[in-house]
């Protein structure tokens, strides 16, 4: 055998040796680079917040990914808590009002959604589902000066209405709900519970809701992800500091320089922590509800 070779398996010439070597360090310095990339800027973020303002800016005489002191963090927590009265905390408070009566509001009218399109037949229901399709297909953006010029006309711009019932506006979670039920929900087992008396609401609460417990927290997920990190929106309805939620507060914030860069760093980690307890505490959701409908139940 010539060297430079492999052995092949069931009459396949296997890739030469050198070849597969090469291409095992072109994927690892693939990885290598892409992880030090998004890597880095990460590990700068959870530094910073226990240096000073002079030891962040400071390059010559200070290392970028040096340690700080937790004298320092306390100081910058401090600061981040005093400023303006604790508007901060503030505007976290209204993220989370927002998100989560969005959520809410969310759960209750997209679930049931999803299962009426799925699961039964009306008048009307395969336009209701085409036009699910094609609202999902347009940019937020491009909905946010109609919204703006609706909430006007009800005079509900600078409340809390006007960010919960745009976030409530979910059509991505309509689609999950149907693709779910429509893949994953026997039929069979829904018209025994109709031939046995049950209602069509109670079919829904006590067999199919129970059943859809990943998709429920599919949807949250997004949902939840989606409304708290939207700027937007917003930033258009919200006019009040006080009303504004974190994200556009901390853009505003970053605006003005009020703040210096430990603090600011302090500010993003704290508002990107409920995102983080979210994906924590409900992995075993996601994982289940991305793959419900792979099979038919």
């Amino acid at each position: 055998m010539p060297a430079g070779t492999s052995t092949s398996v069931r009459g396949v010439p296997a890739a030469p040796a050198p070849a597969r070597w090469l291409g095992r360090v072109f994927a690892v310095a693939v990885l290598a680079f892409f992880s030090v990339f998004f890597l880095v800027p990460l590990a700068w973020l959870l530094l910073a917040p226990a240096k000073s303002g002079t030891q962040l800016n400071d390059l010559q005489g200070e290392q970028p990914f040096s340690l700080g002191s937790f004298a320092q963090l306390a100081q910058n927590w401090k600061a981040l808590s005093g400023f303006e009265d604790g508007v901060f905390w503030t505007w976290v408070g209204n993220s989370l009002l927002y998100s989560g009566a969005a959520l809410v509001i969310t759960i209750v009218l997209a679930i049931p959604a999803g299962y009426a399109l799925a699961m039964t037949n009306f008048r009307g229901r395969q336009v209701m589902l085409l036009a699910t399709l094609m609202v999902m297909l347009i940019p937020n953006t491009a909905l946010a000066l109609p919204i703006f010029l609706e909430l006007a006309a009800v005079h509900l711009l600078n409340t809390p209405l006007a960010v919960i019932l745009p976030f409530s506006f979910f059509p991505f979670g309509v689609y999950l709900a149907f693709i779910f039920f429509s893949t994953s929900m026997s039929h069979e087992l829904l018209d025994a519970a109709r031939i046995d008396g049950a209602g069509e609401f109670q079919i829904f609460r006590r067999i199919a809701l129970p059943l859809a417990t990943p998709i429920v927290g599919l949807v949250a997920f997004f949902n939840f992800v989606g409304n708290w990190n939207n700027f937007f929106l917003p930033f258009i309805t919200e006019p009040e500091s006080e009303r504004k939620p974190v994200q556009v507060g901390l853009a505003e914030v970053m605006q003005s320089g009020h703040l210096n860069f430990p603090q600011l760093a302090l500010a993003i980690l704290i508002s990107v922590a409920p995102i983080l307890i979210v994906f924590l505490f409900s992995q075993r959701f996601l994982a289940t509800g991305m793959t419900a409908g792979a099979t038919k139940g």
